[in-house]
C-alpha cells in the first residue's frame, strides 16, 4: 500500500471515519461522491488563488491539501493508489497548469479511484517538476498538522528546493 495513503487510513481510523478494509473495494455513494468533489475542488481553489499570489510556499501547501484529498477520496474505498504518468511538462504558462488541474478534478465526479490516483500523482509530479519541491516532505507535514489539530495551516518552506 501506498505510504501517503496508509497515513489517511490512520487518521481516518483515530477520527472514526468509517472505511473498508485494507484491499476490499467499495464504490463510494453518490453522496460521497458529491463531497469528496467539494473537497476536490476546494483545494483546486486554493492552487489557482496561490498561483495567482505567485508564492511558491502556498502554491505547494495548495498542490498537497488537494493531494491529500485524493488520497482520503482513495482510503474511503478500500483502493490503492494506481500509479498513473502524468503527462504535463512546463510550457511557462500557468493556465496550461489550471487546465490539468480542473481536467483531473473534474474526472473524478465519476467516484473512480483511477481519477482520484490520478490527481495525487499529478500533484505529486508538479510538486517535483514544477515547484522543485519534497513532496514527500511536504505531505507528512501537513498530515502531522492534521493528526495534532491545528488550526493554522502548516509552514512548508523547508520542502522547497533552494
Amino acid at each position: 500500500m501506498n505510504t501517503h495513503l496508509q497515513w489517511i487510513r490512520e487518521l481516518h481510523a483515530i477520527n472514526a471515519i468509517p472505511q473498508p478494509e485494507q484491499g476490499v473495494r467499495e464504490a463510494l455513494s453518490d453522496m460521497d461522491v458529491i463531497m469528496r468533489q467539494a473537497f476536490l475542488m476546494t483545494g483546486g481553489s486554493e492552487v489557482f488563488r496561490a498561483l495567482q499570489s505567485g508564492s511558491m510556499e502556498k502554491i505547494l501547501l495548495g498542490l498537497t491539501d488537494l493531494a491529500y484529498a485524493a488520497l482520503e477520496g482513495l482510503a474511503l474505498q478500500g483502493a490503492d493508489v494506481q500509479e498513473q504518468p502524468v503527462a504535463w511538462q512546463h510550457d511557462g504558462y500557468v493556465l496550461s497548469l489550471m487546465r490539468i488541474v480542473s481536467d483531473k478534478i473534474n474526472l473524478c465526479s465519476s467516484g473512480r479511484a483511477e481519477h482520484y490516483s490520478g490527481v495525487y500523482c499529478l500533484c505529486r509530479h508538479l510538486t517535483s517538476s514544477f515547484l522543485n519541491a519534497d513532496f514527500d516532505k511536504a505531505l507528512q507535514v501537513l498530515h502531522t498538522s492534521k493528526l495534532e489539530k491545528h488550526d493554522n495551516p502548516p509552514d512548508l518552506s523547508d520542502c522547497l528546493y533552494e
